[in-house]
């Protein structure tokens, strides 16, 4: 692979050659096949990702046919978490008509989904908070939200709840949810599932 120095700099040289591979993997990933890739490196346990084919490069450039294998794996095994979310999306989004109440309980049933997937992949190591929130912003985007407004929702809600290496208690998953739900129709989430119980099926599916 072209972006693969000749000779590793390791320690001695501050991985200062690793890191410019990475560097330069990763402009070629964006080229080639635009933002989508963006957070192909974005692993478990650095800054709380869901790619574990790679860890930084320091510790995954090695010979250019070992490097390339593990870069191509993590960007199929991003791209793989991405097309997760949009199915997930989907499937949770409160339906076109639906009323303030109905749409405030869907809001709710997804952001407690979303957050547990979302620590299932990530294990809740360090700022794992960061990969949940961009979640929720895509989730809400994908639903015709402007970004900026998605990302102030999200914030709110999380209002620093969430900690590295803390996986939250289910009290607090569901806290946050009915805070964005409220947040964004005003209206609480229904308290008597049972009421709903069709719906909650749905949700439990995804």
């Amino acid at each position: 692979m072209e972006y693969v120095p000749p000779v590793l700099s390791r320690m001695e040289g501050w991985w200062a050659g690793e890191r410019w591979c990475e560097r330069h993997v990763d402009a070629l990933f964006l080229e080639r096949y635009g933002l989508w890739a963006r957070h192909w490196n974005w692993t478990v346990g650095e800054a709380g990702g869901v790619v574990g084919s790679w860890c930084c490069g320091a510790c995954s450039v090695s010979t250019p046919e070992e490097t390339a294998a593990r870069a191509v794996a993590a960007l199929l095994e991003w791209r793989e978490w991405l097309e997760e979310l949009a199915t997930r999306f989907a499937e949770l989004a409160p339906p076109p008509q639906a009323s303030p109440e109905d749409r405030s309980w869907h809001l709710e049933r997804a952001s407690a989904r979303l957050v547990t997937r979302v620590l299932d992949r990530t294990g809740a190591e360090s700022g794992w908070y960061g990969q949940c929130s961009l979640a929720l912003e895509w989730f809400l985007t994908s639903a015709g939200m402007d970004p900026a407004e998605a990302r102030a929702a999200v914030a709110d809600a999380i209002g620093g709840r969430f900690k590295s290496w803390a996986a939250p208690r289910p009290t607090l998953i569901d806290s946050v949810g009915e805070d964005l739900a409220f947040g964004l129709t005003g209206q609480l989430p229904y308290r008597d599932h049972r009421e709903h119980s069709d719906l909650e099926e749905h949700h439990d599916r995804g």
